[in-house]
């Protein structure tokens, strides 16, 4: 078992005030959160500075990840090195991520510059269903997404700042690698949980 915020940005989204200094020293220093998906607005340049960091610890799991925007918002594509490039479409970045075996997950589906019931029609592997930064209600119809989707539901921070890091995290069943990890994702094998309370919380 592994908990994981699958949802942080650094400061490398442009919105974001977090290093990844601080993110890869939190992580060692918590007591039982031990991975994070960097997941930075449409670059890979914090994930990259947060793994050369995060060499010096042993007990820590840095996952490659980015939020693509889309035309219909946005989309999180987990356990790939490489961004998309001149896609504007969601079906093009599901592609994009299927063509590299990349674990999608739709993040805050129901907030601002989420899918919506576009989501309905998209091929993922999870939705976020735990979001520190959507509305209890909001976080209650991405649940409904899941169920209705048959998809695992998990849960990130979606830190941008520094007082919202690890609120949110996903319990995995899975060794600590990213092959690993990926794969219980999306076999299932998931439990969303708080740390510290959000906007609100389902």
């Amino acid at each position: 078992m592994i908990r994981i915020d699958l949802h942080m940005h650094t400061w490398f989204s442009g919105d974001a005030t977090i290093s990844p200094k601080l993110i890869v020293e939190e992580l060692h220093a918590h007591s039982f959160i031990k991975g994070v998906a960097i997941t930075d607005h449409d670059t890979l340049q914090g994930y990259f500075h947060a793994r050369k960091l995060a060499v010096a610890y042993e007990d820590i799991l840095v996952i490659p990840g980015i939020e693509v925007t889309t035309q219909q918002g946005h989309i999180n594509i987990l356990g790939i090195e490489e961004k998309p490039t001149h896609l504007s479409s969601v079906e093009s970045v599901v592609d994009f991520a299927k063509e590299r075996n990349g674990t999608i997950i739709i993040p805050h589906p129901y907030r601002e510059l989420g899918l919506g019931d576009v989501a309905r029609n998209i091929q993922a592997d999870a939705v976020e269903v735990l979001n520190a930064y959507s509305t209890g209600k909001e976080n209650e119809m991405a649940q409904e997404l899941a169920k209705a989707k048959g998809l695992p539901g998990v849960a990130g921070s979606d830190a941008h700042t520094p007082e919202y890091m690890w609120a949110m995290y996903t319990k995995i069943k899975a060794e600590p690698n990213v092959d690993d990890v990926l794969e219980a994702i999306k076999r299932g094998l998931v439990q969303v949980a708080s740390e510290k309370p959000g906007k609100a919380t389902i």
